[in-house]
């Protein structure tokens, strides 16, 4: 499918801007763009006169109930504005499909860079590149501090059993894979994780607001000369529950100097190896400092966050074998999956510190 196939099949220009009339009023400019940045819900960017846009879709075709369910985004985000969660502003959301086929909703677009590769120019200094992991750590704070019964969220999750019900959901998602991907190869260290984890779940960690999918990548740095992060983005895996799995997912993306060539390069910054950024430890700290929580059982949370990478690639795996993708870096994962079962038993057996 080309492009332009595809750009017409998640959003049709003409019924995007009768809604836009109807909602902000005419425009004398318009103007849609595909953002294709994101591996999950699909955002275009849109000019309607001097507003700049964004529309957070789902992508077309069949998706599981809850998988991609935008206007759950909406409302986490709708929700939280006023807080000191820094978020692009919330516009409308549309729960019809007369319009693109699908519910979708609408936020203004904030201006600003997101890391993935390196930092930009204004950030090559030792203050700056400090200054990145912290700003990332106030951000996840900030979601954690959330009263989220005050601002209308105490039905978005239920965090009793939380942490077991990740260890559980994540095995339930490997089994599947394997059904598949055995005949191929087996992967039997995944069975010591999951074994481990499962013997290993802490008992009454703290409920918060989660985000779900916190790392640098899901984070935008505001165009000043000083990094500050200005707003954290995909929030469809948000929910209430133990903050510290939102700690250890953020500190599995973030990288040290001393680590082991990564898991899966492909999908893997490492720029923050460098001089001057913050180390996993430290960042740990700040948090501490900042929320009062303690982080105990580190290397449950950070086995965790790896086992469900595991989970994902495995999952990707077996779409491929079966036909049910071209995405190039599927077939990769008949390698990368072993080798992120190695770091999870790096982490459990402490080879990996923090």
């Amino acid at each position: 499918m080309s492009d332009g196939e595809y750009f017409d099949r998640i959003v049709d220009v003409d019924r995007l801007a009768e809604y836009l009339e109807s909602e902000l009023g005419a425009a004398e400019s318009y103007d849609v763009e595909h953002h294709q940045e994101g591996h999950s819900n699909e955002t275009l960017f849109v000019t309607w006169g001097d507003r700049e846009l964004v529309v957070r879709r789902p992508p077309p075709g069949e998706v599981a109930d809850s998988a991609h369910d935008v206007l759950r985004e909406y409302e986490v985000m709708d929700a939280l504005q006023g807080t000191d969660v820094p978020l692009p502003n919330t516009v409308a959301a549309c729960e019809g499909h007369a319009v693109l086929g699908s519910d979708f909703y609408l936020m203004d677009r904030t201006e600003g860079d997101v890391l993935r590769e390196g930092v930009p120019e204004r950030f090559e200094n030792p203050d700056a590149r400090e200054a990145i992991g912290r700003e990332l750590v106030d951000g996840l704070v900030a979601v954690h501090e959330v009263d989220y019964e005050a601002v209308g969220l105490e039905e978005f999750g239920y965090p009793p059993g939380f942490t077991q019900r990740q260890v559980d959901r994540w095995t339930k998602q490997l089994m599947w894979a394997f059904e598949v991907t055995v005949e191929e190869r087996e992967v039997p260290k995944l069975y010591d994780v999951m074994e481990w984890l499962d013997d290993n779940v802490p008992e009454d960690p703290p409920a918060t607001l989660v985000h779900g999918d916190y790392k640098l990548d899901n984070v935008m740095y505001g165009p000043g000369h000083d990094p500050d992060l200005v707003a954290v983005f995909d929030w469809e895996m948000s929910t209430l529950g133990d903050p510290f799995t939102d700690l250890g997912w953020m500190l599995s993306y973030w990288r040290d100097a001393k680590d082991p060539a990564p898991s899966v390069p492909e999908l893997t910054a490492q720029f923050m190896e460098g001089d001057d950024f913050l180390t996993r430890e430290e960042l740990v700290e700040r948090y501490e400092d900042r929320t009062g929580f303690s982080f105990e059982n580190e290397r449950f949370y950070r086995a965790l966050a790896v086992y469900k990478l595991a989970g994902l690639g495995e999952m990707f795996f077996r779409r491929y074998l079966e036909g049910n993708s071209d995405d190039p870096m599927y077939p990769t994962m008949e390698e990368r999956v072993p080798a992120l079962a190695d770091r999870a038993v790096r982490i459990i057996e402490g080879d990996e510190p923090l």
